[in-house]
């Protein structure tokens, strides 16, 4: 079952509407409906908090490892079929071309696999922030793959 699936059969089983859901996570019921719909996905963070809601452990909802793991696969390009030694060098030469905050985040989030909240404490920026660097470095590194590796 996909996680918006997954959301919507724990919250129906509690007999929560999405406006319930929505209202105990401070979030809109429009959101909770595109996580159910698959429009949208919540970090893992959210994941945990919905968790909390639910009355589930945050495992039954989604993996943390599946989820980033998924936001990483989205930067290789369509049709691309990179060999694992290439991915590594390009993934190095792509890690050398950053900023160093933004390399460190980027490591951060896909090798130590760490949530945007813990990544925003070690830098002392929003979590906001944090996801927003990973979200253009992710469309950096598709662009920078998809150049090189064709």
């Amino acid at each position: 079952m996909n996680l918006g699936g997954k959301i919507a059969e724990l919250r129906n089983a509690q007999n929560i509407s999405q406006q319930e859901l929505a209202n105990a996570l401070f979030v809109s019921r429009d959101l909770v409906s595109k996580w159910e719909n698959g429009k949208s996905r919540p970090d893992y963070a959210t994941i945990e908090r919905i968790a909390e809601v639910l009355n589930v452990s945050a495992n039954e909802i989604a993996d943390r490892n599946d989820i980033v793991f998924r936001e990483l696969s989205e930067c290789i390009p369509d049709g691309a079929d990179i060999p694992g030694r290439e991915l590594k060098s390009l993934t190095e030469s792509f890690l050398a071309s950053l900023s160093e905050n933004e390399a460190g985040i980027f490591v951060r989030r896909y090798y130590y696999l760490r949530s945007a909240e813990e990544i925003a404490g070690d830098y002392g920026i929003r979590s906001n922030h944090v996801r927003s660097i990973l979200s253009k470095t992710r469309v950096k590194f598709k662009r920078y793959l998809k150049e090189r590796a064709s």
